[in-house]
């Protein structure tokens, strides 16, 4: 199967599953989302993404699981693309789009205006909210759940536009299974992340909070490249960390793309690891005996040399007409045993 280009058993996907008449493979964004070319509204966009995100979604079984899930994966990038500003600009540049003069958007929001503005809470609210989230020491995205004011999506949502970051559904996305085991679990579990998929250079992660400086450089160590922080529910954050991170399994990174270096590392860490524990092994062997443990050894150290010198008489007068050769053996047994019993006792 061609990079970009979905055929099973002669089937054009793009074709039988959208509906996109033959032509170039693969189709660009506006057509790959049946919009019309350099639709402007992020509404409209995301419209036609959920509609066809959920009618792929019924292909995604048997034979056409994984063309469905690189479809479904193309879908998001298409939707997120032309949703942030920046990177359509250069997508609609890259197919001929005539620069229009940009439009700086200054304007300060707040994830309480939000929900303002879309109708969620009312102005008369805000102050009440504030002193919620300050006398328990919430967030205000989990304030305003508590107070029944928001349900979870629509308070992510908030959150992504005051820390101007795009929100994602993870319910909608299948995250690449070579990227999962790039990540760790005790990685993904300590930052509440989801790694998805690589997207413009750029790896693409979905978040509970902004990305932390620790993330971003955990991320670029391990691929090899720069991460790309999205706003996600919690909720489903935590449920696919429990799906794909199953107790046992990614505890520790494979290499992916750039991150060969941190193979080495591991393999480093795990060498020093082993050389302490040998060190430390070395210098428990070399702690002196307490004065209890000397007396417990000087004792076992007798037991052994009495019967020592009395095995070897009871054996003698036992066998008083053994030969030579065998008194001799026996001896040198005697003398061993000797021997064993007094390095005990030094």
């Amino acid at each position: 199967m061609a990079r970009g280009v979905l055929v099973v058993a002669e089937i054009d996907v793009y074709k039988e599953w959208l509906g996109i008449p033959e032509g170039e493979r693969p189709p660009d964004h506006y057509t790959l989302l049946r919009l019309v070319m350099f639709e402007d509204d992020p509404e409209k966009v995301n419209s036609n993404y959920r509609k066809l995100n959920s009618h792929v979604r019924k292909f995604a079984t048997g034979q056409y699981l994984k063309p469905s899930q690189v479809l479904l994966t193309e879908l998001a990038k298409a939707m997120l693309c032309l949703t942030d500003t920046d990177s359509k600009r250069e997508y609609d540049a890259s197919l001929g789009r005539e620069a229009e003069e940009e439009v700086i958007d200054d304007e300060v929001t707040t994830t309480l205006l939000y929900l303002v503005s879309r109708g969620v809470i009312t102005r008369g609210q805000i102050t009440d909210i504030e002193h919620f989230a300050d006398a328990r020491g919430l967030s205000i995205r989990d304030a305003v759940i508590q107070m029944k004011l928001a349900d979870q999506v629509e308070a992510a949502q908030a959150l992504a536009a005051e820390l101007r970051m795009q929100f994602v559904d993870l319910e909608e996305m299948f995250p690449e299974d070579n990227v999962l085991d790039g990540l760790p679990r005790n990685v993904v579990k300590r930052h509440t992340c989801l790694p998805l998929f690589e997207d413009g250079g750029r790896l693409l992660v979905a978040c509970a909070n902004e990305a932390s400086p620790e993330l971003e450089d955990e991320v670029r160590m391990r691929f090899g490249m720069p991460m790309k922080g999205v706003m996600a529910v919690p909720r489903q954050i935590n449920q696919a960390i429990a799906m794909h991170y199953a107790p046992g399994t990614r505890t520790e990174a494979a290499a992916v793309g750039g991150s060969d270096r941190d193979s080495k590392a591991v393999e480093k860490k795990k060498k020093s690891a082993k050389m302490t524990d040998n060190a430390s092994t070395i210098r428990k062997r070399k702690t002196p005996l307490t004065d209890e443990e000397k007396a417990h050894r000087r004792n076992i150290s007798l037991i052994v040399l009495c019967w020592s010198i009395i095995l070897p008489v009871v054996v003698m007068n036992t066998l008083t007409d053994t030969g030579g050769l065998m008194q001799a053996v026996i001896t040198v047994s005697c003398a061993a045993v000797i021997a064993g019993g007094l390095k005990l006792f030094y």
